[in-house]
């Protein structure tokens, strides 16, 4: 099979339209990193090939944040429209259209290849997409089906799958991984979730709102074990309310499939064994880099415990010429983000170019976020990693019941914790779980960065009412008792 340039028009063409396989830099991926890494050496005055083997756009717009959101969002409709929690509003004949919504999705995503990654294309003329399977010959050199194309510098950014864990009979059933779950064609009654971190949460909860009956299963001892523990409580609270029933404490031991069902059993927190029945089971227990199958050990590419690229703080791998950037790596950040895939696309491709660039990521203050309703969204230290660091700290809880465009609005799920350093009052981390806790939490992600302390957040006026006012109430509550305050109160 001949390796196949796709045109700035998005249609594809053979190989031999390349006219020169010899590029300054070779990119190995083609989702944020890949393409950030592309359009930082372009422009360097680079030329550049992009080498993809399955749909442009990557894991974020194709099978992760773009389709898990939209889902997100038309289910929260379709629940508050049911479930309107003002009693003057009501509404009749809501239905749910779900191969609508599927098909509204597919367009959606062909619309974002479109305008974010094949316009880009033809925006950067110099790049070049090449569509097929890469395979290193030597540093300098990959094999693209069948065809040997060279450069210099390479940036590996070749993305991360779902990780299976190992449950007894569970290559015997049909389950889903994220991928499956957004290109479901049919709702099933009931589902089963293996993990309570961000991805099986979010997909958790959206399916529960469409009318799903979802059981969540989690090994830790709560749900969001990342997070605060007062966080992961409340959430588990505002889910629970919902009507999905979380067990915490509880290890899948094995599944099976019976005809369109299927029976999962799982070790109880008391030791007992339990069989679980539903027609649908989602695995959502992290990701796996996506580092076999192209010849890394042939070229010295050294790999970590966990199975990711080694590379130092300037995305250099451990061998010659070659960086690496996304969820494919294994570094500082321990979370697979794609804005910060993206940083490390373009440190990569600058560091790669320009010998002297030495360019590193700073991954001192990297906010996330889990986009369940209401949302978490936290920044900096926890309470305990403070205390880990020799740091002496104070802390402050707001539960949004005294937070006024809460209460005003008859939706009082939510709380702050805030944790700052004793002796100056340095904000050291703040915790949310909160409606819309993914979009403020921006104003504490830029005074973590640049060492801001509570009277500073206290002195800064903030708009009422809105919920980012939460954040000047919660630092009020260092020194006063925030349920004693009014309205704006000093």
């Amino acid at each position: 099979m001949m390796t196949q340039t796709t045109t700035h028009a998005c249609c594809p063409t053979k190989v031999e339209d390349v006219k020169d396989s010899r590029f300054d830099l070779m990119v190995v991926g083609g989702g944020s990193a890949a393409f950030a890494a592309a359009i930082k050496a372009d422009e360097l005055k680079a030329k550049v090939a992009i080498i993809e083997h399955e749909t442009i756009g990557g894991t974020c717009l194709n099978r992760g944040c773009v389709p898990s959101k939209y889902f997100i969002r038309a289910a929260e409709l379709y629940h508050l429209m049911k479930q309107p929690p003002m009693p003057g509003v009501s509404a009749t004949g809501v239905r749910l259209d779900w191969k609508r919504l599927m098909d509204q999705k597919d367009q959606l995503l062909e619309d974002g290849r479109k305008a974010k990654y094949w316009d880009i294309l033809e925006a950067h003329p110099k790049i070049t997409y090449l569509e097929g399977q890469a395979e290193f010959v030597s540093n300098s050199e990959l094999r693209v089906n069948g065809t040997t194309l060279r450069a210099p510098k390479v940036v590996i950014a070749t993305g991360s799958s779902a990780f299976i864990p190992p449950i007894e009979g569970i290559e015997q059933v049909k389950y889903l991984t994220s991928t499956e779950a957004l290109a479901l064609k049919t709702l099933p009654k009931s589902m089963l979730v293996i993990g309570a971190n961000a991805i099986g949460l979010e997909l958790a909860q959206m399916f529960a709102h469409v009318g799903v009956d979802v059981t969540i299963h989690e090994v830790a001892g709560r749900i969001a074990p990342y997070e605060e523990p007062e966080i992961s409580e409340a959430l588990a609270k505002y889910l629970t309310e919902e009507g999905l029933t979380i067990c915490t404490c509880t290890k899948v031991l094995k599944a099976r499939q019976d005809g369109k069902q299927i029976t999962m059993t799982a070790q109880m927190p008391d030791g007992s064994q339990k069989a679980f029945v539903a027609e649908a089971l989602l695995v959502a227990t992290g990701r796996r880099p996506n580092t076999q199958g192209f010849g890394l050990e042939r070229v010295g590419v050294s790999l970590t415990k966990r199975g990711g690229i080694q590379v130092d703080d300037e995305m250099k791998t451990s061998a010659p010429n070659i960086w690496a950037a996304g969820d494919c790596v294994d570094c500082a950040c321990p979370s697979q983000f794609v804005y910060v895939a993206a940083t490390q696309g373009a440190t990569a491709a600058q560091n790669a170019i320009d010998d002297c660039c030495h360019r590193k990521v700073d991954y001192s203050v990297i906010p996330h976020a889990i986009f369940t309703t209401p949302e978490v969204a936290a920044v900096g230290l926890t309470e305990e990693q403070a205390k880990a660091q020799g740091l002496k700290v104070r802390t402050s809880v707001l539960d949004f019941h005294w937070v006024p465009r809460a209460w005003l609005s008859l939706d009082e799920r939510g709380l702050i914790k805030m944790v700052a350093e004793e002796d100056t009052g340095r904000i050291l981390g703040v915790h949310i779980v909160a409606p819309h806790a993914g979009e403020f939490i921006h104003e504490a992600v830029v005074a973590i960065k640049h060492k801001l302390t509570i009277q500073d957040l206290i002195e800064t006026f903030h708009v009422y009412p809105t919920l980012s006012e939460a954040l000047r109430i919660c630092a009020q509550g260092f020194f006063k008792d925030a349920t004693k305050l009014s309205c704006c109160a000093e």
